[in-house]
């Protein structure tokens, strides 16, 4: 069974409509089959000067597609190893949260999102005054003893702020459990566990154990310490708070606060290097002739896993009633045994097992107004376009 090419050139004119709309200033756009790469291009530009065209490899803020490719990679691989259980708690493995009404979380209610932590905590907000200035005594210029966290170009936070934000997560609300509240803090205690098991930073245990030995040259956090700035496609011009255009620091203000390496947000690549990532999971956890999982933890992880909710553990799923539903997600064809996830920022990656298809659209969508540019999503890009691909199968 083939595909039709003319058919995903449909691609090309719903890029080209999105971006003379204004959805984003450029995108890319990748396709795999069997294994196979079967169209790949890159669309627009950098930013809306015209300037520097969009290419394959240029380096994209996934902002929560963070959540699958790196923090549920690592979890997978600490649970495929034994260093950890689904039914274990917080307070197994955060000191701090010992004593509180956090110490109970289960790790597979809180990779399934109901866990009850609130779903955002705007940590900047007390970080600015009433004209939206950093604040002078929790922000310097340059970096020093006491100021350490790089949370934008020349902006270094005092280093134990942190601490004041992880006592916000664990005196914040907390809901029943057993309920769907999509939450970045579910992800940022994930990756505070991959550190504690782990006895590494995050990031440096998904370069080790994933990125490193797949190959890959233009995934990671802190995308300045392995890529050109020229390579990186810049994402907000953010007007209160860091005040500059972000480009080479994560776009969420949490991830950033938290110096840029996060469970939830700060993960940098390429669609063809998230290709061998998800090429790898439908590949049952074995790429290049090294297994990184067994089966049964690819198959577990990437299944329904909620009685509540479309989720499977980490990963998004296609609804469950896709076929009757007004606006099915993500698309109308996918199969049900599909996993991927989307970004805040515009980006989305999906594999789907029962066509051994991978679709990958990434795009900086929040340049240069941020969040409040909601195009992409009025025109549902990504879903006309993952439609699009499943049309052209002949």
């Amino acid at each position: 069974m083939g595909y039709n090419l003319p058919l995903l050139q449909q691609l090309d004119a719903i890029a080209a409509d999105g971006i003379s709309k204004g959805a984003a200033p450029g995108m890319v756009v990748l396709v795999a089959k069997n294994g196979n790469i079967i169209y790949q291009h890159s669309y627009g530009y950098t930013t809306y000067a015209n300037l520097k065209p969009v290419s394959l490899n240029s380096v994209f803020d996934m902002a929560s597609v963070t959540k699958i490719c790196a923090t549920t990679l690592a979890i997978m691989k600490l649970y495929d190893e034994g260093k950890i259980k689904l039914t274990d708690t917080l307070g197994q493995y955060i000191p701090w949260v010992r004593g509180t009404n956090k110490a109970g979380l289960t790790i597979s209610n809180i990779l399934l999102h109901q866990a009850g932590l609130k779903s955002y905590i705007p940590f900047y907000k007390e970080v600015i005054d009433v004209s939206g200035n950093p604040l002078q005594s929790i922000f310097a210029k340059q970096p020093n003893a006491l100021y350490t966290i790089p949370v934008a170009d020349s902006m270094y936070m005092l280093t134990s702020y942190i601490d004041t934000m992880y006592q916000r997560i664990v005196t914040s609300k907390l809901e029943k459990p057993n309920k769907y509240l999509y939450s970045d803090n579910d992800f940022i205690f994930l990756g505070l566990i991959v550190e504690a098991v782990s006895k590494q930073t995050l990031d440096q245990y998904v370069l080790q154990q994933f990125y490193e030995p797949l190959g890959l040259q233009r995934t990671g956090y802190l995308p300045l310490t392995f890529t050109s700035m020229q390579t990186i496609i810049p994402t907000e011009d953010e007007k209160i708070f860091r005040q500059q255009t972000l480009q080479g620091y994560v776009h969420d203000p949490g991830a950033a606060m938290l110096g840029g390496v996060a469970g939830h947000a700060g993960l940098y690549s390429t669609a063809p290097e998230l290709a061998v990532i998800m090429q790898m999971l439908l590949n049952s956890g074995s790429y290049g002739g090294k297994q990184y999982f067994k089966p049964a933890t690819v198959t577990l992880f990437t299944s329904y896993q909620s009685a509540v909710s479309r989720r499977g553990f980490g990963f998004d799923k296609p609804e469950k009633d896709n076929a009757t539903r007004k606006e099915p997600y993500p698309c109308i064809s996918i199969s049900p045994q599909a996993f991927g996830h989307t970004g805040y920022t515009g980006t989305c990656v999906w594999a789907d097992p029962a066509e051994q298809l991978i679709f990958i659209l990434l795009t900086n969508r929040v340049y240069p107004q941020g969040g409040d540019n909601t195009t992409l999503q009025k025109l549902n890009i990504r879903g006309r376009m993952q439609d699009a691909v499943y049309r052209a199968k002949q």
